[in-house]
């Protein structure tokens, strides 16, 4: 099996040359990798750090334009059986990617997401995670389903499923529409624990409350319409 990890990355020119790679080095059981990085049109010295990096597909998107756009943009390369989300920022831990590859190499899933919540974490800001939280009780709702962690950003699924979803969301909207849309073909998520070492706004932390609204909306959106 070949695995795509797709790293999309806007102004992470502080973490992503190590997150790449701290990706590189990771030793993946039962599959091959190929690592594919979007820069989203950054503004600091990101583009610079990418160009001093080997053994990497390169996309770089002329603006910005959101997270869902740049894993879109990465997903035309890509190459594998499977794709795996990883931030370049480090909230995510590569080592926890065999965590996520077990349960697929074994025949239990087809999809599986990390769980922040299951696994040992790094305090989370209060309202991020009961936002998270929220959200992932109102698709659980919505879709009969148990879900930890909607909101995760360690996701793996056959690049095959991933490029028939017909993704539209260009920002952090890509998280609940990948999962309506899962979960409406009947598709069950396996979960697992993966560690998680949230930032802080002022070490580049982008996500909002605005994009916690758009999740809300998106959630009723994909189920209802």
């Amino acid at each position: 099996m070949k695995l795509s990890i797709i790293i999309p990355s806007f102004n992470e020119a502080a973490t992503v040359a190590k997150a790449i790679n701290r990706v590189k080095k990771a030793k993946l059981v039962g599959t091959s990798k190929e690592i594919i990085v979007v820069d989203d049109g950054s503004t600091d010295d990101t583009s610079k750090k990418l160009k001093k990096i080997t053994g990497i597909t390169k996309i770089r998107l002329a603006k910005n334009q959101g997270k869902g756009a740049a894993i879109k943009a990465g997903l035309a390369k890509a190459t594998g059986d499977y794709v795996l989300i990883q931030d370049a920022d480090l909230e995510y831990d590569p080592a926890d990617i065999n965590l996520l590859l077990k349960p697929v190499l074994s025949g239990q899933a087809e999809v599986v997401y990390g769980s922040r919540f299951l696994g040992p974490h790094k305090n989370m800001l209060f309202w991020h995670q009961l936002g998270n939280q929220f959200l992932s009780t109102l698709t659980n709702i919505f879709f009969n389903t148990t879900l930890s962690d909607m909101e995760v950003g360690y996701k793996l699924m056959p690049t095959k499923l991933l490029k028939s979803l017909n993704l539209t969301e260009k920002r952090f909207g890509f998280e609940p529409e990948v999962t309506a849309k899962i979960l409406k073909r009947g598709i069950r998520i396996f979960e697992v624990p993966i560690s998680y070492s949230g930032r802080e706004f002022n070490e580049g932390k982008k996500i909002t409350w605005r994009d916690g609204v758009q999740a809300l909306w998106l959630v009723l959106k994909y189920r209802f319409l």
